[in-house]
């Protein structure tokens, strides 16, 4: 049996690629729709350029308790393609995972494909997608909307 897993997602959004784009490189986006149901989120570093770092943190709203975690990003092609680790900084949940978000535009909006692969093996592997579906749910709900102003 392996020490990690990986989950692969796809979810098309009613949202043009640089709206996206944005929302996985702004801390207030990101500690917006990251966390899952249930999570609140802060991001206490964000550096979104490649070789900078983010550290951000989810507390569970129900128990209060928080666990964080960070990483390197290491590929930033605007409205195309993002790559980054991830480390918590629980012990307990060894190893670096590697996210790589894929953007392509649409006749609708964007196709967004995401792998994370190094998942610790001690998170269950269906929790995994369903909290990246909550996720993509919210993400959905943040970048959808076009609102002028």
């Amino acid at each position: 049996m392996s020490d990690t897993a990986s989950v692969h997602l796809h979810r098309v959004l009613s949202a043009p690629p640089e709206r996206v784009y944005r929302a996985f490189l702004s801390p207030e986006a990101w500690a917006k729709w990251l966390p899952p149901h249930g999570f609140t989120g802060q991001v206490q570093e964000m550096a979104a350029e490649v070789g900078g770092r983010y550290h951000m943190s989810f507390t569970n709203l129900t128990t209060g308790h928080s666990h964080g975690f960070g990483g390197e990003y290491l590929e930033l092609v605007p409205e195309q393609r993002l790559r980054y680790t991830a480390r918590f900084d629980d012990a307990n949940l060894p190893g670096q995972m590697q996210t790589t978000v894929t953007l392509a535009k649409v006749s609708v909006g964007t196709d967004v494909r995401i792998v994370q692969e190094g998942i610790p093996s001690v998170i269950p592997i269906e929790a995994c997608y369903l909290g990246w579906q909550q996720s993509l749910q919210l993400l959905a709900l943040l970048v959808e909307p076009e609102i002028r102003e």
